[in-house]
């Protein structure tokens, strides 16, 4: 189907106006008449001047402009419509008899849409008017549903945000509760298929936190209400603190989790906040998706100006047609020991890093583990 033609058919007509301007009375007439008899609006004028006094009164959705006139050219009356803001979108049809080649391309540098010849052929009018008249409710459209679309993006986002911030508190209570209770049992004590149900509920619990966490950072950062606060920090004391919190996470799965320390400093100014969101989520993907008995390492290296905070595991790896889509997610994944992930934590990781003048990188072999790293400029002397 064309959708041009359809769109066309489709036109209320008698919702546009155009303006038509000429000096010449019989003129303005005809094209009256012609335009009415058309189910258009019309509203008129004689000049330049009046154009322009009725463009902004009537606010036209087109305006049929005479080049030759007394007072100001048409051309001349175009340019000045264009500069003001408030008729400057309004698509323009010349009317003239002047056809040479010099003539057109003026007319189109000061921002003619359509020309149209005198003496004029009443279907061609037609034509040329609903042509122009078809484009301008397409971007009535296109504008209408961009707006739509605004709407829907800020209930979803502010929908994201409230399910986030009311779920998280009892969210952090459950994980509390379980952590202890799983580090005070054992499956002597409450036998094995009890300690397998409380250590299964833990992990679930601990996923589902950082998940709401994820989320609710997300939303504030898309929405703009997360700032970047800078701050100065030594990375040599920021990545230990975050690598001590998940090693009995990942001694609950049987994965060793190291930091290996550089002697060379990393001072950053960066958010401290955001930076450990970023080390975390690539601990726990790096724990998520390794084996039991395997280990992952965590250190700092300086690439030219940046500190490269890098979290190294040998676990499943990653297919390499997923790598350049990993960090624009939505996709659902599967740890190694049936965690299911989101992705979020992986766009969050992307723009937190970005926020701060940095970027995210990963290497991966797959069946052989993976290497995400996150680069944070270094503090300038």
């Amino acid at each position: 189907m064309d959708n041009g033609a359809s769109l066309e058919s489709q036109l209320n007509r008698s919702d546009y106006k155009i303006l038509i301007v000429d000096d010449v009375v019989s003129n303005v007439l005809l094209l009256k008449i012609l335009l009415t008899n058309e189910k258009f609006q019309v509203c008129t004028a004689n000049c330049g001047n009046a154009c322009i006094e009725q463009a902004k009164k009537e606010h036209p959705d087109l305006i049929l402009l005479d080049v030759m006139m007394p007072d100001i050219s048409g051309f001349d009356t175009a340019v000045i419509l264009k500069k003001d803001p408030e008729t400057k979108d309004i698509p323009i049809i010349f009317l003239t008899a002047l056809n040479t080649p010099a003539d057109l391309v003026k007319g189109f540098q000061v921002g003619a849409n359509d020309f149209l010849t005198k003496p004029f052929n009443k279907e061609e009018l037609v034509m040329r008017v609903v042509q122009q008249i078809s484009l301008v409710a397409a971007k009535r459209i296109i504008i209408q549903q961009n707006e739509e679309l605004k709407r829907t993006i800020s209930n979803r986002d502010k929908m994201y945000s409230v399910i986030a911030h009311d779920l998280r508190s009892p969210m952090a209570s459950i994980r509390m509760v379980l952590n202890l209770a799983v580090s005070v049992v054992s499956p002597d004590t409450v036998g094995e298929e009890i300690y397998n149900l409380l250590d299964k509920a833990n992990r679930e619990s601990e996923e589902t936190h950082d998940l709401l966490d994820n989320l609710l950072k997300w939303t504030k950062s898309q929405t703009g209400r997360l700032n970047v606060v800078y701050q100065d920090m030594d990375l040599n004391e920021v990545v230990p603190g975050v690598v001590d919190i998940f090693i009995t996470i990942a001694e609950m799965k049987k994965v060793k989790l190291q930091f290996i320390p550089n002697n060379d400093k990393f001072e950053v100014h960066a958010d401290n906040d955001m930076i450990k969101t970023v080390i975390r989520n690539f601990i726990s993907n790096a724990i998520k998706f390794s084996r039991e008995d395997s280990s992952i390492e965590v250190f700092i290296t300086r690439q030219d100006d940046f500190a490269k905070i890098s979290i190294r595991d040998h676990g499943v790896g990653i297919a390499p047609e997923r790598l350049d889509t990993l960090f624009h997610g939505g996709e659902t994944t599967y740890g190694t020991g049936g965690e299911e992930g989101s992705g979020l934590g992986l766009q969050l990781c992307a723009d937190f890093a970005r926020k701060n003048g940095g970027d995210v990188m990963v290497e991966s072999t797959l069946g052989e583990g993976s290497t995400f790293s996150c680069l944070i400029p270094l503090k300038k002397d």
